[in-house]
């Protein structure tokens, strides 16, 4: 593999990045010890054709491609996103990946039965990283690590070999993912990875990237970066070129950037950003920045932070238990 800067506009440096002869560029994950491409594939969007041979077509293209990351999660479009990539990961696919799925369950028994659905429908024995998904509420951290919490589910499953690495995620409020990592150093416990939304809009409004990215560089936490284009509405609103976004984000300190793809048309085009991407400069990220100023002043882009229409766990309280 040949070694590119590593040096992005930020004031953190971004994790050595290595170019494969795909073409794809690997960073570390953390302190894990593993590698993964800078471009990681997301679950939610590969759940959701009509036909699961094309769910299979996208999954298997992108690991061929060099995508190694693969992201999902226990609710995924009911269980469907985990049962597609469980199938595209048979015939020797499985070993050429590090998978990662997310449970909703914050207590011991809940956890540890959606810790088992995922293994069965992800038809593998171990899951790389496992996440605790949607940690959207301040209540939520209290919950996980209490006395008879989801930690004790997810750490049992580690000993007994079902995981490998824990994480968790969210969307709503730097606050919460603080909190997280606070009652986690409470109880002795540090992640090994964390997933954050990290876009043009979530800079200047309640910044992930302002508030949480750096801590978790400071503490050698693998840095995962989500809703990259914000779901789409960045391109869309014309504000920005998926290049654009998607370059953006990869020129942040994140080991990957996760990144719906529901077809082979816009797989290719986050492999063509992946292939094509080298760090901002501090000219190419302030213009940037300039430009999506008005844009992202109130949050109207991110509605995962101002709404409550991406609280699955909210609308669905039984998955947390």
């Amino acid at each position: 593999m040949e070694a590119v800067e590593s040096s992005g506009p930020g004031s953190s440096p971004i994790p050595e990045t290595l170019i494969s002869e795909s073409g794809m560029p690997y960073r570390a994950l953390g302190r894990t010890g593993e590698r993964v491409s800078i471009a990681g594939l997301g679950g939610f969007h590969v759940g959701i054709q009509r036909q699961e041979k094309d769910s299979i077509q996208i999954i298997r293209t992108a690991i061929d491609s060099g995508v190694n990351f693969m992201d999902n999660c226990w609710d995924y479009n009911d269980g469907t996103s985990e049962i597609r990539m469980g199938k595209a990961l048979r015939e020797g696919y499985r070993d050429r990946v590090f998978l990662m799925t997310k449970i909703d369950g914050q207590v011991k028994a809940v956890a540890a039965r959606q810790i088992d659905e995922c293994l069965q429908r992800l038809q593998t024995d171990t899951i790389d990283l496992l996440q605790f998904h949607e940690v959207i509420r301040m209540s939520d951290p209290e919950r996980i690590f209490r006395p008879g919490g989801a930690m004790e589910a997810v750490l049992e499953a580690k000993q007994a070999g079902k995981v490998r690495f824990i994480g968790f995620t969210g969307h709503k409020s730097p606050e919460i993912h603080l909190k997280m990592l606070e009652t986690a150093r409470a109880h002795g416990f540090l992640f090994d990875a964390v997933q954050i939304p990290l876009n043009l809009m979530d800079h200047h409004y309640d910044s992930f990237e302002e508030r949480v990215l750096p801590v978790l560089v400071e503490n050698d936490i693998a840095v995962l970066g989500m809703k990259p284009l914000g779901g789409g509405r960045l391109p869309a609103g014309g504000i920005a070129t998926p290049i654009e976004c998607l370059h953006y984000a990869m020129s942040l300190p994140v080991s990957v950037v996760i990144t719906g793809c529901d077809s082979l048309e816009v797989l290719q085009q986050a492999l063509d950003a992946a292939r094509s991407f080298r760090p901002l400069s501090v000219e190419q990220r302030s213009a940037l920045l300039v430009r999506t100023a008005e844009a992202g002043a109130r949050g109207a882009h991110e509605p995962w932070k101002t709404t409550t229409t991406f609280d699955a766990t909210s609308r669905n309280p039984h998955w947390v238990g």
